[in-house]
């Protein structure tokens, strides 16, 4: 009988840039495959491996690892320059990537007209801006949605994929004419300068279900990696400020091609803080000095963007919405170090809304942006905590935190991170999770 967690799936928990890089990374050891089911190249994970620093957009993070493979998944867009530059990029620091990617032939290609389309909807917005990163990868959704998407299969294809994409460009260019004032896609010209690149990535290219169903056959464990997190999902996310993806653990397997029940558990990434980048409602965003005061410490700037975050305290109703929707089976805490100098640690225990008190994640965004927070504030621990390794090691109050986050979200923690570099994780040993992966691991 197949051990519940021979494959598992990582996500955020909060509105992405958890660290789930790292963690990946840390469990990868552990897996022969890493597969990338959602998003595009707006989430970065930021990787620090031998020394070196990794930026990862597109690629898993297993790539990192020897005698890892890495797959992009169908449900994950692809701008075919951004990973040829990734693949150059990872190659020039000294890692082979050769047949270790393989990409989805049916995954949606992001055209050039996606990315000057979204910038010039995103700057009509005006003060309404939902905080995109302008890459093209919403429109990229929406054609794959509206059934007029072209997809890196086509790139097989010399003569029909010039031809799809003529028609299309035909059309996306009255539309960007009428709504933006924008300027026209040259015709032949531009359609044969894209291919030329693009199809570069066609020796990448195979049916990942196919793939991922005939490795797991043979006893190779995945490990499933979705990009930004669960408040930035298209469904369940503070909508409208969202991503265009499923990036719940429910989007492993139509972004894979994989069945759910192939999938054992669901590890949750949260930072002992939170963060959000960009436009909308953050209910335990801290404002003051103290915010400015985590930003800097966190070094919490957008690993793709630059962009400064918006730092605040631990959201225990979005933490618990999140473990619901994922079906959590355990908790990686990240940046946990961070939070050594404060003397006081607020907790957001529920939330305030016209007198009503509830302990739930709301669906309106107007409602998450008015809420009052009430808070449990805890005693900080003042002491350094960075690169331990073991749980004992962490001042008292720290554990204390620890257990009274994992008891609100009602989530075991399995993992907590103690700084950037690989080793520096404290591994929970009494964790289900973690005996179950030592046992599959023989």
């Amino acid at each position: 009988m197949e051990n519940k967690s021979q494959n598992l799936a990582v996500v955020g928990v909060q509105w992405g840039d958890e660290g789930k890089g790292k963690i990946v990374d840390v469990l990868a050891e552990h897996f022969d495959i890493v597969a990338r089911y959602q998003g595009g190249a707006n989430a970065g994970h930021t990787v620090y491996a031998d020394g070196k620093k990794f930026i990862l957009q597109l690629i898993p993070t297993g790539i990192l690892r020897p005698n890892k493979t890495a797959v992009i998944g169908p449900g994950v867009v692809v701008n075919p320059e951004s990973l040829l530059e990734e693949i150059e990029a990872i190659e020039n620091n000294g890692i082979r990537v050769g047949q270790r990617l393989v990409v989805s032939d049916r995954a949606h290609l992001i055209m050039p007209y996606h990315r000057s389309h979204e910038a010039a909807a995103e700057e009509a917005r005006g003060v309404g801006r939902i905080g995109t990163t302008a890459k093209g990868i919403g429109p990229t959704y929406e054609d794959k949605a509206g059934r007029r998407g072209l997809r890196t299969c086509d790139l097989r294809h010399p003569e029909l994929f010039v031809k799809k994409c003529s028609q299309v460009l035909a059309e996306k260019d009255r539309i960007g004419e009428a709504l933006f004032g924008g300027e026209r896609f040259r015709g032949d010209q531009w359609v044969t300068q894209y291919y030329e690149t693009a199809r570069r990535v066609v020796p990448y290219l195979a049916d990942v279900s196919v793939f991922l169903h005939d490795a797991m056959d043979r006893g190779q464990r995945v490990l499933f990696e979705g990009a930004q997190g669960t408040l930035l999902d298209v469904d369940h996310g503070t909508y409208p400020y969202v991503t265009s993806s499923s990036a719940t653990a429910g989007g492993a397997a139509p972004g894979t091609g994989v069945g759910p029940t192939r999938i054992g558990a669901v590890i949750g990434v949260s930072k002992a803080y939170a963060t959000r980048v960009g436009s909308g409602p953050f209910p335990t965003e801290e404002r003051g000095a103290v915010g400015e005061k985590l930003r800097e410490r966190g070094a919490e700037y957008g690993s793709v963007t630059g962009r400064p975050r918006r730092c605040g305290w631990f959201d225990v109703p979005a933490a618990r919405y999140a473990a619901r929707v994922n079906d959590l089976a355990a908790l990686a805490i990240t940046k946990l170090d961070i939070l050594d100098s404060l003397e006081e640690i607020p907790v957001g225990l529920e939330y305030e809304y016209e007198g009503q008190r509830a302990k739930d994640f709301p669906a309106e965004a107007e409602i998450l942006e008015k809420a009052r927070v009430h808070y449990r504030m805890l005693p900080g621990w003042r002491q350094p905590t960075v690169g331990l390794r073991e749980f004992a090691q962490l001042p008292t109050r720290a554990q204390d935190y620890l257990r009274f986050i994992a008891d609100q979200v009602e989530v075991e923690i399995a993992m907590v991170s103690t700084g950037p570099e690989r080793d520096q994780v404290i591994w929970l040993e009494d964790s289900g999770l973690v005996r179950e992966m030592a046992l599959a691991r023989g």
